[in-house]
């Protein structure tokens, strides 16, 4: 009896010490299971939202200088952001000089909702083909995370197969809920994905 017990506590601990499973979300063969987002301190580093999901995937809103050399301490290797040039004039630093600095690679994919830098399909499959061919962590940003979550839900819905409702929960723990009144039309992520999801809010149409 007393080496039965003994068996059993040993199979017990060799249990426990089993890796944790994978949570990976980039490369050719990511992880079926799509972990929750997990929200971070953002002071001194990121505008309003750091968010990592799984092992290897940050979505933040604009990194400061120190936010970019943390991000290379959790050794992501692409930085995606989604702003616009206007709006990366008024940051006070280099971010795609300093991003490669670091060692990192700087994909530029702005959208902001207008003929110039419009919401579509296009970015989503961009960003989607960062997340196959990335050989380490991603870090997508844009102001405060909310175009990015936009944008992370419509990639799930569209390339990772996540049921409509999960993926907009997804992307409502980090930073997507509300609407942009300048878009009272489909929302950012029903542009990314080109068709109509009934249980988003949309401002109301002005009258002509």
């Amino acid at each position: 009896m007393r080496i039965q017990r003994t068996l059993v506590a040993v199979a017990a601990l060799a249990v426990l010490s089993l890796p944790a499973a994978a949570q990976k979300m980039t490369g050719a063969h990511p992880a079926g299971a799509i972990p929750a987002p997990v929200l971070m301190d953002t002071t001194g580093l990121f505008l309003q939202r750091f968010a990592k999901v799984g092992d290897d995937l940050f979505i933040s809103g604009q990194p400061t200088e120190n936010g970019l050399r943390e991000l290379k301490k959790r050794g992501v290797t692409v930085v995606v952001n989604l702003r616009t040039p206007p709006e990366m004039a008024r940051i006070g630093f280099d971010e795609p000089k300093l991003i490669e600095e670091l060692g990192m690679k700087y994909v530029y994919l702005p959208v902001r909702g207008d003929s110039t830098a419009p919401y579509s399909p296009a970015t989503v499959a961009s960003f989607a083909k960062v997340m196959e061919t990335a050989t380490g962590p991603v870090a997508l940003h844009c102001t405060i995370a909310w175009r990015a979550s936009h944008l992370y839900a419509a990639y799930l819905i569209k390339y990772r197969g996540v049921e409509v409702d999960k993926a907009l929960a997804a992307g409502n723990a980090i930073n997507m809920s509300g609407y942009d009144p300048r878009t009272p039309g489909r929302q950012p992520v029903e542009a990314f994905l080109d068709r109509d999801i009934p249980t988003l809010k949309h401002t109301p149409a002005k009258a002509p």
